[in-house]
């Protein structure tokens, strides 16, 4: 990876990514891609170029490949569940006909592809604890209906074209830079803010609904070991099963009153959001990635909760 566009740049995976793959990668030349109303700001903007990229623009984005000499492209745009089930015509365009664009460029111009699959790519019908890496996948979200999809298509272009599509099934995601933006996982993030702030937190997601779970920086560093892993390994590509940790609700906050006591939470399960829990695994099994590519997660409930806890103390040490 020498020149990268990241697609939805200043979205929650993307805004970390993208800085990551500009510390971290020597020499390379790494395009913020943002859609009009989600311009980067700061050292996002100021560290790097930044190009307005809409995937519903095929045109526009083949300009910035050819100009920028695009050899991987990391394409996050999407709408996340909650918001997709509100929207399910913008989220199949976004997820699916901006994927076929992006993946008809890769195919001109030689790109190698990266496009995230999830947990909601499984339905009810899947076993729900070790989730299997090949295994059924019925999802009833539209969301869900997408991830399969693309999983779908990025292998087509591999066999079909031999584009180089790789892609990890992420967990609901856990960060203190970015906030949530309508995740059905969302409310494992949004407990640390009310925790730290001392508010009473609501919570969306009944008790004893187990997910997995994963601290941002063990998924991005799944998304650019994936795209440096040696091919000739990989036995599947679109999509990994890659895991960290799985709780319920109730785990979480008896996790965080270990550092922060008065933690309030009361429940008042959100029945859209409930239902995608529901039918989400409980646990993947993610020895395939384990096993082609070396993933290892660094993080687990403990350690991510005293990095989430330390960093939030630190941005709202003012309003204690």
């Amino acid at each position: 990876m020498k020149n990268i566009l990241v697609i939805g740049s200043t979205g929650q995976i993307g805004s970390e990514l993208t800085m990551k793959l500009r510390r971290e990668i020597p020499g390379a030349t790494v395009v913020a891609g943002y859609i009009p109303g989600a311009e980067p700001k700061g050292e996002l903007l100021e560290s790097g170029p930044a190009e307005i990229a809409d995937v519903r623009n095929a045109a526009a984005l083949a300009d910035i490949v050819t100009r920028y000499q695009i050899d991987t492209i990391y394409n996050l745009a999407a709408l996340l569940s909650a918001v997709a089930e509100k929207k399910p015509l913008l989220a199949w365009d976004i997820q699916i006909n901006g994927l076929l664009d992006i993946l008809e460029i890769a195919r001109e111009k030689g790109c190698a592809v990266f496009t995230p699959s999830s947990i909601g790519s499984f339905g009810p019908e899947t076993p729900h604890d070790g989730t299997p890496q090949d295994t059924i996948q019925r999802p009833r979200s539209m969301y869900g209906c997408t991830k399969v999809a693309t999983e779908l298509l990025s292998d087509y272009y591999f066999h079909k074209y031999g584009v180089d599509t790789r892609s990890v099934r992420f967990p609901g995601l856990i960060s203190h830079v970015t906030l949530p933006g309508g995740g059905t996982t969302d409310y494992a993030v949004e407990v640390f803010y009310a925790a730290v702030k001392g508010e009473e937190f609501i919570c969306p997601i009944a008790a004893g609904t187990y997910m997995d779970m994963m601290y941002m920086p063990d998924a991005l560093k799944a998304a650019v070991d994936i795209m440096q892993a040696d091919p000739d390994r990989l036995v599947h590509r679109n999509s990994f099963n890659i895991a960290s940790m799985s709780f319920a609700p109730e785990t979480l906050f008896d996790k965080i009153r270990e550092y922060i006591p008065d933690l309030r939470v009361r429940y008042e399960v959100d029945p859209v959001r409930q239902a995608i829990a529901d039918s989400w695994p409980d646990r993947m099994d993610d020895s395939c990635a384990r096993a082609e590519w070396d993933w290892a997660p660094a993080f687990d409930l403990d350690t991510m909760a005293r990095d989430m806890i330390a960093h939030l103390s630190l941005r709202f040490a003012h309003t204690r």
